[in-house]
Protein backbone atom coordinates (compact mmCIF):
# COMPACT_ATOMS: atom_id res chain seq x y z
CA UNK A 1 0.00 0.00 0.00
CA UNK A 2 1.29 3.44 -0.75
CA UNK A 3 0.72 6.09 1.89
CA UNK A 4 2.37 9.41 1.05
CA UNK A 5 2.30 10.86 4.57
CA UNK A 6 3.38 9.05 7.72
CA UNK A 7 0.97 6.12 7.99
CA UNK A 8 -1.94 6.66 10.36
CA UNK A 9 -1.89 4.59 13.53
CA UNK A 10 -4.93 2.63 12.31
CA UNK A 11 -2.95 1.43 9.31
CA UNK A 12 -0.03 0.34 11.47
CA UNK A 13 -2.49 -1.43 13.77
CA UNK A 14 -4.07 -3.22 10.80
CA UNK A 15 -0.69 -4.48 9.56
CA UNK A 16 0.23 -5.62 13.08
CA UNK A 17 -3.13 -7.38 13.50
CA UNK A 18 -2.58 -9.19 10.18
CA UNK A 19 0.84 -10.33 11.44
CA UNK A 20 -0.59 -11.57 14.76
CA UNK A 21 -3.33 -13.68 13.19
CA UNK A 22 -1.22 -14.92 10.26
CA UNK A 23 -3.26 -13.14 7.58
CA UNK A 24 -0.07 -11.55 6.18
CA UNK A 25 1.45 -14.81 4.88
CA UNK A 26 1.07 -13.71 1.27
CA UNK A 27 1.62 -9.98 1.74
CA UNK A 28 4.52 -8.62 -0.28
CA UNK A 29 6.74 -5.56 -0.25
CA UNK A 30 7.66 -4.13 -3.64
CA UNK A 31 10.60 -1.73 -3.28
CA UNK A 32 9.27 -0.58 0.10
CA UNK A 33 5.58 -0.50 -0.95
CA UNK A 34 3.41 -2.89 1.08
CA UNK A 35 1.01 -5.04 -0.99
CA UNK A 36 -1.75 -6.47 1.20
CA UNK A 37 -2.71 -9.76 -0.45
CA UNK A 38 -5.76 -11.68 0.72
CA UNK A 39 -5.47 -15.36 1.50
CA UNK A 40 -6.36 -17.34 -1.61
CA UNK A 41 -9.51 -19.41 -2.02
CA UNK A 42 -9.77 -23.05 -0.99
CA UNK A 43 -9.71 -24.06 -4.68
CA UNK A 44 -6.42 -22.14 -5.07
CA UNK A 45 -4.94 -23.95 -2.08
CA UNK A 46 -5.99 -27.40 -3.34
CA UNK A 47 -4.56 -26.56 -6.77
CA UNK A 48 -1.23 -25.43 -5.26
CA UNK A 49 -0.91 -28.66 -3.28
CA UNK A 50 -1.74 -30.73 -6.35
CA UNK A 51 0.81 -28.90 -8.52
CA UNK A 52 3.47 -29.36 -5.83
CA UNK A 53 2.84 -33.12 -5.93
CA UNK A 54 2.91 -33.19 -9.75
CA UNK A 55 6.20 -31.27 -9.84
CA UNK A 56 7.89 -33.29 -7.10
CA UNK A 57 8.92 -36.36 -9.13
CA UNK A 58 10.39 -34.47 -12.12
CA UNK A 59 12.10 -32.04 -9.74
CA UNK A 60 13.71 -34.84 -7.71
CA UNK A 61 14.81 -36.57 -10.94
CA UNK A 62 16.59 -33.34 -11.88
CA UNK A 63 18.16 -32.96 -8.41
CA UNK A 64 15.82 -30.11 -7.48
CA UNK A 65 13.44 -29.52 -4.55
CA UNK A 66 9.86 -28.22 -4.48
CA UNK A 67 8.64 -25.80 -1.80
CA UNK A 68 5.36 -24.13 -1.01
CA UNK A 69 5.19 -20.32 -0.86
CA UNK A 70 8.35 -18.50 0.23
CA UNK A 71 9.74 -14.96 0.48
CA UNK A 72 11.92 -14.25 -2.56
CA UNK A 73 14.09 -11.19 -2.11
CA UNK A 74 14.97 -9.16 0.95
CA UNK A 75 12.99 -7.64 3.83
CA UNK A 76 11.97 -4.43 2.04
CA UNK A 77 11.59 -5.90 -1.46
CA UNK A 78 10.15 -9.38 -1.82
CA UNK A 79 7.48 -11.43 -3.61
CA UNK A 80 5.69 -14.59 -2.44
CA UNK A 81 5.21 -17.12 -5.26
CA UNK A 82 2.75 -19.97 -4.69
CA UNK A 83 5.47 -22.61 -5.18
CA UNK A 84 9.16 -22.77 -5.90
CA UNK A 85 11.54 -25.30 -7.38
CA UNK A 86 15.01 -24.85 -5.90
CA UNK A 87 18.51 -26.09 -6.68
CA UNK A 88 19.19 -26.72 -2.99
CA UNK A 89 17.36 -26.87 0.30
CA UNK A 90 16.84 -23.28 1.42
CA UNK A 91 16.72 -21.95 4.95
CA UNK A 92 15.98 -18.59 6.48
CA UNK A 93 13.25 -16.07 5.82
CA UNK A 94 14.58 -14.46 2.64
CA UNK A 95 15.45 -16.60 -0.39
CA UNK A 96 17.49 -14.93 -3.14
CA UNK A 97 16.18 -16.89 -6.11
CA UNK A 98 14.67 -20.13 -7.38
CA UNK A 99 15.10 -22.25 -10.47
CA UNK A 100 11.33 -22.11 -11.12
CA UNK A 101 8.55 -20.10 -9.51
CA UNK A 102 4.91 -21.08 -9.82
CA UNK A 103 2.15 -18.50 -9.79
CA UNK A 104 -1.48 -19.60 -9.65
CA UNK A 105 -3.67 -16.77 -10.88
CA UNK A 106 -6.42 -15.33 -8.70
CA UNK A 107 -8.82 -12.46 -9.37
CA UNK A 108 -6.86 -9.19 -9.24
CA UNK A 109 -3.57 -11.08 -9.40
CA UNK A 110 -0.33 -9.13 -9.95
CA UNK A 111 1.69 -11.93 -11.57
CA UNK A 112 2.48 -10.03 -14.81
CA UNK A 113 3.96 -7.19 -12.76
CA UNK A 114 6.17 -9.67 -10.86
CA UNK A 115 7.99 -10.94 -13.97
CA UNK A 116 10.68 -8.19 -14.09
CA UNK A 117 11.44 -8.85 -10.40
CA UNK A 118 11.81 -12.57 -11.05
CA UNK A 119 14.08 -11.86 -14.04
CA UNK A 120 16.25 -9.52 -11.93
CA UNK A 121 16.59 -12.32 -9.36
CA UNK A 122 17.69 -14.87 -11.98
CA UNK A 123 14.64 -17.14 -11.88
CA UNK A 124 15.13 -19.44 -14.88
CA UNK A 125 11.49 -20.34 -15.45
CA UNK A 126 8.04 -19.12 -14.40
CA UNK A 127 5.07 -21.46 -14.47
CA UNK A 128 1.73 -19.63 -14.62
CA UNK A 129 -1.38 -21.64 -13.88
CA UNK A 130 -4.76 -20.12 -14.70
CA UNK A 131 -7.68 -21.95 -13.07
CA UNK A 132 -10.23 -19.77 -14.89
CA UNK A 133 -9.06 -20.92 -18.34
CA UNK A 134 -7.69 -24.24 -17.05
CA UNK A 135 -4.40 -23.48 -18.74
CA UNK A 136 -0.69 -23.72 -17.97
CA UNK A 137 1.95 -21.39 -19.42
CA UNK A 138 5.66 -22.01 -19.09
CA UNK A 139 7.96 -19.01 -19.46
CA UNK A 140 11.73 -19.25 -19.83
CA UNK A 141 14.21 -16.46 -19.12
CA UNK A 142 16.09 -15.51 -22.28
CA UNK A 143 18.22 -12.37 -22.62
CA UNK A 144 16.65 -10.88 -19.47
CA UNK A 145 13.01 -11.44 -20.52
CA UNK A 146 10.52 -14.25 -20.18
CA UNK A 147 9.40 -15.93 -23.38
CA UNK A 148 6.81 -18.69 -23.83
CA UNK A 149 8.23 -22.23 -23.76
CA UNK A 150 6.40 -25.47 -24.57
CA UNK A 151 8.23 -27.26 -21.79
CA UNK A 152 10.71 -26.81 -18.99
CA UNK A 153 14.42 -27.12 -19.69
CA UNK A 154 14.95 -27.98 -16.02
CA UNK A 155 12.17 -30.50 -15.48
CA UNK A 156 11.16 -33.30 -17.80
CA UNK A 157 7.68 -31.84 -18.14
CA UNK A 158 5.71 -29.97 -20.80
CA UNK A 159 3.09 -27.33 -20.04
CA UNK A 160 0.46 -29.34 -21.95
CA UNK A 161 1.29 -32.51 -20.00
CA UNK A 162 0.98 -30.71 -16.68
CA UNK A 163 -2.34 -29.15 -17.75
CA UNK A 164 -3.70 -32.60 -18.64
CA UNK A 165 -2.67 -34.07 -15.27
CA UNK A 166 -4.30 -31.34 -13.17
CA UNK A 167 -7.68 -32.12 -11.67
CA UNK A 168 -9.01 -28.62 -12.28
CA UNK A 169 -11.43 -27.05 -9.82
CA UNK A 170 -14.93 -26.39 -11.08
CA UNK A 171 -15.26 -23.04 -12.79
CA UNK A 172 -17.19 -20.44 -10.83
Amino acid sequence: MLVLDPPPIQLEELVEQRRRIGADRHDEVWAGVYHMVPVASAAHSFLAQQVAVLLDEPARAAGLRVSMEFNMGVKDDFRVPDLGVHRKRCSGVWIATAAVVVEILSPGDETPEKLPFYAEHGVDEVLIIDPASQSVRWLALRAGEYRPAAQSKLLDLAASELAERIDWPERD
